[in-house]
């Protein structure tokens, strides 16, 4: 899709990012969370952890709730939180002035029921994050795909050039030492979830939509409904000269942003003429270089260290967004080709005893399957490309089955154990199994095996798989596991 852009346009986004560039020196500003009482049920995750450590710096009084201990809450702990093992009310009281639950905290769950009995304000993570982001200059990174590599990439950038941001990210980025940060400004950058229309929460200065497709089809009604909600997510900037919408060149992107303001709006494309656009370079090693354009007009060179041309379009994205936050783009992209990418996103965790290179990743929508599998076969042009893909949730499987048949192109075999199921009704497990979308690969001539157990898998693998095969696990449930047992026994995994 080819998106131009007239004069005037360009003269307000100068005068609108020279605001924005103004505002992103201020020091992290006053909040209405100092010297209140916050208990988070669940305070272990990445989001609810990062929330944690940006109200504690916010001054607030912070206690949680953790069943599973993790690095996360000993860190909390050391800064004076107190933490429950147990959800079951021990640090609520009728002088705690929120409560905090993530999505997958059920009604039912026993300390939110003793929360609401004692009349205490409950909210869900999102909302909280809408809170946090309403008081600082919010950069809110949407999309179907792509977004907490797309997060992670310009909170890297903000914080190795001195920004001092704030950020939570769905994923751990171990050069980020995690997923979250409280830092000592006014910028936040968080990445904002589609499911359950969560994302309508925030409080974006700067909205970026990476990309809209059809995915979350148990609770959104089709492809039009989905749209709709990113076109509710963008009307959440404000249109009083500071706000920004950063979307992808797509039809899809451009259907949903069609109401707005083209004054608001800055695109990013590969090839095509648009605010921001990626002239593509060369390739080494899987991964892309490319010149940076803003209005045509070159400002910067791209160098990338992570693999996939996919990557280049979250790239532009980034440094769109963090010219927005006052970053020139040069500063940007150079920052961004430092960035060494997020945990379980083509992670190379080790080799078979037989020499098979192993790498996990979380792609499970037939888009990241198919962008995922080409950038795994230019980056390493293995003999063999063995991909093990865990279908994450029945729904998902079932709806999408048409273009997962058609996914797996570039994998050489395929093994599918059977799907992890997560928000799924029993009617849902009994309509649906991995056996369906195996035959459905082999009608389309892929080599496919439905293995139904790990055990099963790792036996397979470890008899089948020789040197010069490079074997990908993938899913977001825990395919992970697989991975790690096939190197398990080689003394040849890679540390972290």
């Amino acid at each position: 899709m080819k998106v131009e852009s007239s004069p005037a346009r360009c003269t307000m986004r100068r005068v609108v990012s020279t605001s924005l560039s103004d505002s992103r020196t201020e020091s992290r500003p006053a909040s209405r969370f100092a010297g209140k009482r916050v208990h988070f049920i669940g305070i272990g995750g990445s989001g609810m952890s990062g929330l944690a450590r940006v109200l504690l710096d916010s001054g607030a009084i912070v206690t949680g709730s953790e069943p599973k201990g993790n690095e996360q809450t000993r860190l909390l702990a050391e800064r004076g939180v107190h933490i429950s093992d147990q959800q079951l009310g021990r640090f609520l009281s009728r002088e705690v002035d929120l409560v905090v639950r993530t999505a997958a905290v059920p009604d039912s769950n026993v300390e939110f029921q003793i929360a609401t009995k004692m009349g205490l304000r409950t909210v869900k993570y999102a909302q909280l994050l809408g809170e946090v982001m309403s008081e600082r200059l919010g950069v809110a990174v949407s999309g179907t795909h792509g977004k907490s590599t797309t997060t992670a990439m310009i909170a890297h950038a903000l914080l190795s050039t001195g920004k001092d941001p704030s950020f939570v990210i769905g994923g751990t980025v171990p050069q980020l030492g995690g997923g979250s940060r409280s830092g000592g400004s006014n910028l936040f950058v968080a990445e904002a979830c589609e499911y359950d229309r969560s994302f309508h929460n925030l409080a974006p200065t700067v909205a970026v939509i990476t990309n809209i497709d059809a995915d979350h089809l148990d609770c959104y009604r089709d492809i039009d409904d989905i749209i709709e909600s990113f076109r509710d997510f963008a009307a959440l900037v404000p249109d009083d000269g500071k706000g920004r919408i950063i979307a992808a060149a797509e039809d899809r992107v451009a259907q949903a942003l069609s109401i707005f303001d083209p004054s608001m709006i800055e695109w990013c494309a590969l090839e095509t003429p648009a605010t921001w656009t990626v002239q593509s370079g060369g390739v080494e090693n899987g991964c892309h270089t490319g010149r940076v354009l803003h209005d045509g007009k070159p400002v910067a060179e791209l160098k990338l260290r992570v693999a996939g041309r996919h990557n280049l379009s979250n790239a532009c994205l980034a440094i769109a967004a963090c010219h927005a936050c006052g970053l020139p783009a040069a500063e940007a992209a150079a920052a961004i080709g430092t960035f060494l990418g997020v945990d379980r996103r083509m992670t190379e965790i080790g080799r078979t005893p037989a020499g098979a290179i192993v790498v996990d990743d979380y792609g499970h929508h037939p888009t990241e399957v198919r962008a995922t599998l080409e950038a795994l076969r230019e980056r390493y042009q293995p003999a063999r490309l063995i991909a093990v893909f865990q279908p994450h949730q029945a729904s998902r499987t079932r709806l999408l089955m048409d273009e997962f048949a058609v996914s797996f192109g570039e994998a050489d075999l395929v093994t599918l154990p059977e799907i992890y199921f997560v928000r799924d009704s029993d009617e849902d497990r009994r309509s649906i199994s991995s056996a369906q979308l195996v035959r459905r690969l082999v009608e389309n001539g892929v080599d496919a095996r439905f293995l139904p157990t790990f055990d099963r898998v790792v036996e397979f693998l470890s008899a089948e798989s020789r040197a010069g095969d490079l074997i990908v696990t993938m899913g977001a449930g825990n395919v992970w596991e697989i991975g790690r047992d096939l190197v398990a026994d080689s003394g040849m995994r890679i540390a972290g």
